[in-house]
């Protein structure tokens, strides 16, 4: 990477760092582009030459920050040498949550910014260092199961969506129970969801 792109680089980084420092702490509709601006220490024309708008910055900070979730725990599932899609999704899930349980800021945004825009955007985007996205890294995973599921992205996505809503509360509030208490339950959930898009064998292997 040359001079010119390093600089473009640091310039992006520093909008996105400082936006989610301001729309953690003021909120997004009290964050101006004027506030990320001057405080990233750029000129509000070279904002507009990576974003729309602040909504823009916000989707794609979600984005990235969706992903770079995802990234680390299919790390962690690799390190481990995790066996089988189901325990290696739950071993994904519990590394997110731990995540999120230590960093409250990012489990707020995270859990109020989760669109389904957003949670495409991060499946798509390529891994660090890597010509290849989390999504097919997922595939793969199933794959390597021999098990079929109607719509893997939905699935993902409603596996995501239970474990963000419901444990929202468990982690900032303790309610209506501690997180450690309501885990086997969230987990008991997630098996539900799995064997609901499971396809028959009749119909990942026709005649």
């Amino acid at each position: 990477m040359g001079k010119l792109e390093l600089n473009k680089k640091k310039k992006e980084d520093a909008l996105y760092n400082t936006a989610f420092e301001l729309f953690t702490t003021k909120g997004t509709n009290k964050t101006t582009i004027s506030d990320i601006v001057e405080k990233a220490g750029v000129a509000k024309g070279t904002f507009y030459l990576y974003f729309k708008d602040k909504y823009d910055i916000r989707n794609k900070l979600a984005s990235h920050k969706t992903k770079d979730l995802f990234y680390t725990a299919y790390q962690a599932v690799r390190q481990n040498q995790i066996i089988g899609f189901p325990a290696q999704l739950h071993f994904m899930i519990d590394h997110i949550l731990d995540s999120l349980r230590n960093d409250s800021q990012l489990l707020i945004f995270v859990s109020k910014n989760l669109s389904w825009n957003v949670f495409q955007a991060a499946l798509e985007e390529q891994m660090p260092d890597r010509d290849v996205n989390f999504y097919d890294k997922y595939l793969q995973l199933i794959s390597e199961d021999h098990q079929a599921y109607e719509h893997p992205d939905l699935m993902l996505f409603s596996v995501i969506e239970l474990a963000s809503s419901t444990c929202y509360n468990c982690i900032l509030y303790q309610q209506p129970v501690p997180l450690e208490e309501y885990m086997p339950y969230l987990h008991r959930s997630i098996d539900g969801i799995l064997s609901s898009y499971k396809k028959s064998t009749s119909a990942a292997c026709p005649d």
